[in-house]
């Protein structure tokens, strides 16, 4: 089959498909001790099972953890996920481990018979690992990297196939693939050129070899010393008949145990099996010739994930000189010096890739590719001139400069995945409690979509059962009507009013001039002033003072501003806490205390703010587990309430409240309350929930005295639909209960019965 790919690629009904394809990663990595030896620890259990894990498993060994990403339509994606991935196990790892950074394995055990392999559930798979033992031994078994799933979306498919005349689409679907194929192979030195991550091997990797490499060098992994399967087999990427019968005749004849042993750089994926290629055609290509960059995080950065897909257009792009296995078997060779060439000099092929990046840059340029995308195809041109920007260079270079560098960054890693511990990587635009909600959730081996940032709407699924859940706990397990009585402050309580449960007692106003005029009515009682329907306590003002005239109007405008009809209602004393209801029960109490500072006899209020915000706990926008207190006019007024301006200098000692409403969303303080709490005032809750038909409910509720065992002298003040779980998975003060798991284990019964 002729096809003229430099003509159909720069036709102008394909190139608006041009970068339309679909990505995933697939990771390993060791788990170590903090001394850099491997773990001796089993997989970590809050992991969920590894036999129906999507997304965690367990590679040859039980320290080599893989980290496997979904499919995403752009390549940042996927990175960003696996670095959810890597917050999700690094989070799980027991004892302070730590996840190895590079390629070839820790130092390893002088017996060979002291490296376990990975403890699994199915017989078949373990029989697998021990033959692979037998066949390679367990050391060779022990190199990790990192593949990179890539397949051309149907849409530029098919564009580029209407191109062409009298030619089967599917056929001409495999071509493209098996063009793709031999071409990466034949130009996959260039990858290891630049790429290449496994410079030196640790103790214990060589051990009992007749012959070892002359350290460094570029790959060790992609060298004749690494991961490979054995010389004589070789299979052929001239057709994917060839290659499906290549590999079948090996697995036939025993040289491999089934087809998923074939360890080329490319692999033609069909579906989970090799054996189902035949039948459904190739889908995508495997690419598995990447060290794992010790530089990155999560043993890849954005431009390389870039660049591959680059190399991928423009190894379609550009004239195949030779299709035979002649060109396929020289790609090997010239591979193979690549990789053991010395990381800090210009390789022997050079003049080839002067050539290869200069005939890229023309590919990037007659297409009309982004200025972005040109830059990242220069810098790794480059690295032809400065070796010492190949990843290997880099290495050595850090090598020479500390041997134990791969195990401080190693430790690095971990300390920076705990420095906001509340948050999760790759999600970070989602709210705190949605972020936790998918750390458990992928813990727990639950398949996770975000099906709208915005909204905050994510599908999880186990196996056939699909829950939506939206701002991390409203669920289907709860009506739109009960999310609506919640968001109603008048009908919620006037329904729990009709249930004999006490609430403060007050007035609904719709217009400001008739709030205003009912002034004489509050003009001498401690009033709260807030919207009908608000989120987050905004719109609250609370006056345990009478408020002047003025004030009465600056806090209507305040409410009204937030939402069209307004409550003025009775102030009640007590100190405030938050229920958190899930099916009926209980699960965490915390106390809220509104936002303060606490004099000093030196600073000023303003002053004071200041430093108790640069607690690491606070910040804005909803972003960490408490806010920064903020100065508007809510707690201007509050201050002149009190008698204070921002300049004041309270005594020491003496308190001064920024907000009377002890909303932690508004800067209050979080103090877990929950075994504290009596067993009376959780059950008022738990009946709030009832009566409002609710299942999953944050209940606000205003109490007197703890220590009063007939529970009387209490106030119902809400129950949000909402409730921000943050909260009391991270309190200022106090134990963290994870009810972001007692929400999943609600939704997921069967996975925790598991």
């Amino acid at each position: 089959m002729t096809i003229s790919y430099q003509k159909i690629l720069s036709s102008s009904k394909v190139r608006p498909y041009l970068f339309q394809a679909h990505f995933g990663l697939e990771r390993e990595g060791h788990r170590v001790r903090p001394t850099g030896e491997l773990s001796t620890l089993s997989h970590p259990k809050c992991l969920g099972a590894r036999s129906f894990h999507p997304y965690i498993q367990t590679d040859f060994s039980e320290t080599q953890i893989e980290a496997i990403t979904p499919v995403f339509d752009h390549p940042k994606q996927a990175l960003q996920f696996m670095e959810a991935l890597h917050d999700v196990i690094i989070r799980s790892l027991e004892e302070e481990e730590l996840l190895w950074v590079q390629s070839m394995p820790p130092a390893l055990p002088e017996n060979e018979g002291d490296i376990r392999l990975a403890e699994l559930e199915k017989e078949k798979d373990v029989a697998y690992r021990q033959g692979l033992a037998l066949k390679y031994g367990k050391r060779k078994q022990m190199v990790s990297g990192i593949h990179y799933n890539f397949e051309f979306a149907d849409v530029l498919l098919q564009a580029m196939w209407e191109q062409q005349e009298n030619v089967d689409f599917q056929d001409f679907k495999t071509e493209v693939y098996m063009k793709l194929a031999r071409q990466y192979l034949r130009y996959m030195w260039i990858i290891t050129y630049c790429l290449g991550a496994s410079p030196r091997a640790e103790f214990g990797f060589f051990t009992g070899e007749a012959e070892v490499p002359q350290q460094p060098v570029r790959s060790i992994r992609n060298s004749k010393f690494g991961y490979r399967n054995a010389q004589e087999v070789f299979v052929s990427y001239q057709s994917l008949e060839k290659y499906y019968d290549d590999l079948s005749a090996y697995v036939e004849e025993g040289a491999l145990s089934e087809m998923k042993e074939f360890y080329s750089a490319v692999r033609l994926r069909g579906g989970a099996r090799a054996e189902e290629l035949m039948e459904s055609g190739i889908q995508y290509v495997e690419f598995r010739n990447f060290d794992l960059n010790p530089f990155a995080r999560v043993a890849m950065d954005e431009d390389t994930s870039r660049f591959i897909h680059l190399f991928a257009l423009y190894l379609i792009y550009m004239d195949e000189e030779d299709c035979t296995d002649t060109s396929q078997r020289l790609g090997y060779e010239i591979n193979d010096c690549v990789a053991l060439e010395h990381p800090l000099k210009k390789t022997n092929y050079y003049e080839e890739g002067q050539q290869f990046f200069s005939q890229m840059r023309h590919f990037a340029q007659t297409l009309n590719l982004s200025q972005e995308d040109q830059g990242i195809i220069d810098k790794f041109a480059q690295m032809l001139e400065k070796p010492e920007m190949t990843i290997a260079g880099q290495m050595e270079l850090a090598y020479q400069e500390n041997a134990n560098f791969a195990l401080e960054l190693a430790k690095d890693y971990r300390k920076k995945t705990y420095q906001y511990p509340f948050q999760l990587a790759g999600f970070t635009d989602l709210e705190l409690s949605t972020q936790n909600l998918l750390f458990d959730a992928i813990q727990k081996g639950l398949k996770v979509e975000v099906l709208d940032a915005q909204d905050q709407m994510v599908s999880l699924t186990y196996k056939s059962h699909t829950e939506i859940v939206e701002k991390g706990n409203m669920t289907s397990k709860d009506s739109m009507v009960a999310y609506a009585v919640m968001e109603n402050k008048v009908v919620t309580k006037k329904l729990l009013d009709r249930a004999q449960l006490k609430t403060p007692k007050g007035q609904e106003f719709r217009e400001p001039s008739t709030a205003l005029a009912a002034y004489p009515l509050f003009k001498d009682k401690p009033i709260v002033i807030k919207p009908k329907s608000t989120n987050y306590g905004l719109g609250i003002s609370i006056f345990k003072q009478p408020a002047t005239e003025a004030q009465f109007r600056k806090a209507l405008d305040i409410a009204f501003h937030e939402d069209k009809e307004v409550i003025v209602e009775t102030f009640v004393t007590g100190t405030e806490y938050r229920f958190f209801v899930l099916n009926g029960k209980t699960r965490a109490v915390l106390r809220r205390d509104a936002a303060h500072v606490i004099g000093d006899g030196l600073s000023t209020i303003a002053q004071l703010v200041e430093s108790k915000n640069e607690n690491p706990l606070r910040g804005v926008d909803h972003r960490y587990p408490l806010e920064k207190i903020q100065i508007t006019e809510t707690e201007k007024l509050m201050l002149e309430v009190q008698g204070y301006t921002e300049q004041s200098i309270p005594e020491k000692g003496v308190r001064v409240n920024l907000r009377e409403n002890s909303n932690i969303s508004t800067g209050g303080d979080s103090i877990d309350m929950t075994d504290e709490m009596p067993e009376a005032y959780k059950a008022i809750a738990e009946q709030v929930a009832r009566v409002l038909q609710v299942n999953i409910t944050g209940v606000d509720i205003l109490i007197e005295d703890l220590t009063d065992e007939s529970a009387s002298d209490y106030s119902i003040i809400e129950a949000n639909f909402n409730p921000a779980m943050l909260f009391h998975l991270y309190p200022l003060k106090g134990k963290g209960r994870r009810v972001t798991m007692d929400v999943l284990s609600y939704l997921f019964p069967e996975v925790f019965a598991s």
